[in-house]
């Protein structure tokens, strides 16, 4: 049986948090075909991210498949998201299948107003994280990602990576996370900056 992750696309959503965790979870696909990775908006159709990437979603909100994982990214589009009865009532019946229910960055917002969050540890982007404590009933942490029951978020953009990689290790085994880890030659550290000369 065919087990989904679904990536939820919104106008105006930030990149890296949904591509991000897309290859990651496209590599666990080619290594595992019982998983598949759609992308799902409330009309289908073409979604602009923040910087412009144009995205077709595999799905609607009505005609969207059970997911097994439901993952909300961040950026300005949350703000809009956070009010948005249609995004909160599918992520409320997207859970419903889901054995985990993530997001990246301010996808932490998102569902906290979709009451995920409730009573539980969370992070998100450094800029946004006074906004996610301010809503209350919350405990925010600053961590690349942490996991509270079956509810994952991620801190700013390329920690959704590292959230997906560790959940890729949750669903599967580490060793299936680390042959995906290889597959992405993902190995981060420091980067090396050319400095100015005058």
């Amino acid at each position: 049986m065919t087990r989904h992750v679904g990536i939820v696309l919104f106008p105006v959503f930030e990149e890296l948090d949904a591509i991000g965790p897309y290859e990651v979870f496209g590599a666990l696909s080619e290594l595992d075909a019982d998983w598949r990775v759609v992308t799902v908006a409330e009309s289908g159709g073409v979604v602009t991210g923040a910087h412009g990437l144009k995205v077709t979603a595999d799905h609607s909100f009505d005609d969207c498949p059970p997911l097994d994982v439901v993952l909300v990214p961040g950026g300005f589009g949350t703000r809009q998201e956070m009010d948005n009865p249609r995004m909160l009532d599918f992520l409320q019946r997207a859970a419903r299948t889901a054995s985990y229910v993530t997001s990246v960055c301010t996808g932490a917002l998102v569902l906290h107003k979709a009451n995920f969050l409730a009573g539980k540890k969370a992070t998100t982007h450094w800029g946004a994280i006074d906004l996610l404590r301010g809503m209350g009933d919350v405990e925010v942490v600053k961590e690349r990602y942490v996991q509270d029951g079956n509810v994952i978020t991620a801190a700013g953009v390329s920690a959704g990576i590292d959230m997906a990689l560790y959940l890729v290790s949750v669903l599967k085994d580490a060793q299936t996370a680390r042959n995906v880890q290889k597959m992405m030659e993902y190995y981060p550290k420091p980067p090396e900056l050319a400095e100015a000369t005058v």
